[in-house]
């Protein structure tokens, strides 16, 4: 019976999540560079807890930019922990960037990330699927060069603009 019905099964449940995976970006390639970056200023709350629920967190600090009405611009997370030695779970800084001259938000604290030489993996992405493929890209050519990821490291997202647009997300770690 199965060999009869295998064509509707792919055009009713595997071609939409091709297609749907092909609109995030998963198919995208991820560059991976040696580069200079920075500087940053940014405002953020801490956060501690599983990577899964970061985007809360996250969400509350979006909030404060709303209240203080002030202009968020990109999305910021230093990864202090590597959540692969903690069962999942993190010590991070989740923020948005600020312009020089803009007011920090009350209930934020302000972060500076200086310009230095960094290791830079890039790939045109939806914010879910982007993490997971620029980690794996930039360990996996550190591995070729016989280094392994090293935290802090420095996430970076950029929305495309509009809904139907997927966003830009670089991850940086220190050389």
């Amino acid at each position: 019976m199965f060999r009869k019905q295998w064509p509707a099964f792919l055009l009713a449940f595997v071609l939409p999540l091709l297609a749907v995976f092909w609109w995030w970006g998963g198919f995208n390639a991820v560059s991976v560079s040696e580069t200079e970056a920075g500087p940053y200023r940014y405002a953020y709350l801490d956060y501690e807890g599983p990577i899964s629920n970061m985007r809360k967190t996250q969400r509350r600090v979006l909030d404060e930019f709303a209240a203080a009405k002030v202009e968020a611009g990109d999305t910021i997370n230093v990864i202090l922990s590597d959540p692969r030695a903690a069962n999942g779970k993190v010590r991070a800084q989740l923020g948005y960037t600020l312009a020089d001259r803009a007011p920090l938000p009350q209930g934020l604290k302000e972060g500076r990330i200086e310009r230095r030489p960094v290791y830079s993996a890039h790939v045109q992405a939806a914010v879910l699927l982007a993490p997971s493929k620029a980690y794996q890209a930039l360990a996996d050519t550190l591995e070729a060069d016989g280094k392994t990821l090293v935290m802090p490291t420095v996430e970076l997202y950029r929305p495309g603009g509009q809904a139907n647009r997927i966003g830009s997300f670089t991850l940086e770690m220190n050389r």
